[in-house]
């Protein structure tokens, strides 16, 4: 085989190929990787950016976990009120409240990140 060779060894076959030049060939995920990376190239952070950027972790997540135990409170006592429609309704201002504050993170490690 011009492309490779073929090699039986108790009875398994066994397939090696070879690209042009005899370097070995690519995976799917390794094309798929080196494209990801020419269209968009990893960004080198300074300490003080990654700093930044962890300190903003932290404090979205005390956001959201605050809010979260608010509403979860408003929530159980809706449940124990027996009103179904206002727990729904807090289920929905509790999504939308966590989507608000990701996008608002994001928002803003995206600017440290290009500082």
């Amino acid at each position: 085989m011009p492309e490779g060779d073929l090699k039986e060894g108790l009875g398994i076959f066994s397939v090696r190929l070879e690209g042009k030049k005899g370097r070995k060939m690519k995976s799917a995920y390794e094309i798929a990787m080196e494209k990801l990376q020419q269209e968009s190239p990893d960004i080198k952070l300074s300490d003080e950016q990654r700093a930044e950027l962890s300190e903003l972790d932290n404090k979205y997540q005390a956001k959201i976990a605050e809010r979260e135990v608010f509403l979860e409170g408003k929530i159980v006592e809706a449940e124990q009120a027996g009103d179904f429609e206002a727990i729904e309704q807090l289920k929905k201002e509790l999504i939308s409240e966590r989507k608000t504050l990701q996008a608002e993170l994001e928002e803003k490690k995206d600017a440290v990140r290009e500082m």
